[in-house]
C-alpha cells in the first residue's frame, strides 16, 4: 500500500475518532432534553451550545476547503448559538444529523485520491486540504472531550 493512501486510511479513522478518546457519536447519545440547555456553575456554555460550536466551525472548514466563494460567520459570536438550550428538539437532532453529514464529507474529501493533500488552497492564505482535515479533527476533539466533561459535570455521563 502506498504512503498517501494510508495517510488518507489515518485521516479518516482520525475524524471518526475512534481510537485514543470519545467519539462524537458517544457524546450526543441520549444526552437528556431537559440538560441540553444547562450550563453548569462557572462554565460558559451549554451542552447546546458546544454542539452548535462544532457544528458550525467544522461546517465553516468543510465550505472553505471546496467552495472558493465561501464567507465564513463573524468570530466569535458567528461560532457560537446565543441561547444556551435548542429552540426544540427538532433542532438538536438537526445539528447532530448536520455535524454527522458534514464529518462524512470531509472524510470523503480526505479519502479521495483525486484531492491533493498538499497543495495550497488556492483561495487561503497558505492552508491545505491536509491542514484543513487535521484542523476538523482537532477541534472536534477537543470540544467533544468539553461535551463529555460536560455531561460529567451534570451527571449524565455512563
Amino acid at each position: 500500500m502506498k504512503e498517501e493512501e494510508i495517510l488518507r486510511e489515518h485521516l479518516v479513522e482520525l475524524l471518526a475518532s475512534r481510537n485514543a478518546h470519545a467519539s462524537f457519536e458517544a457524546a450526543v447519545k441520549d444526552v437528556p432534553a431537559r440538560l441540553r440547555g444547562v450550563t453548569p456553575r462557572g462554565l460558559p456554555y451549554s451542552p447546546w451550545q458546544l454542539l452548535e460550536h462544532i457544528r458550525i466551525a467544522q461546517w465553516d472548514i468543510l465550505q472553505f476547503s471546496r467552495n472558493p466563494k465561501h464567507v465564513s460567520p463573524s468570530w466569535p459570536e458567528g461560532y457560537w448559538p446565543k441561547q444556551a438550550a435548542p429552540p426544540s428538539a427538532a433542532a438538536w437532532s438537526r445539528s447532530v444529523r448536520q455535524v454527522r453529514a458534514d464529518l462524512t464529507s470531509m472524510a470523503r474529501l480526505a479519502k479521495s485520491s483525486q484531492n491533493n493533500l498538499f497543495r495550497k488552497i488556492p483561495h487561503g492564505g497558505g492552508q491545505t486540504l491536509l491542514r484543513e482535515i487535521l484542523l476538523v479533527a482537532d477541534h472536534n476533539a477537543y470540544h467533544v472531550g468539553q461535551l463529555v466533561l460536560l455531561r460529567r459535570l451534570l451527571d449524565a455521563w455512563k
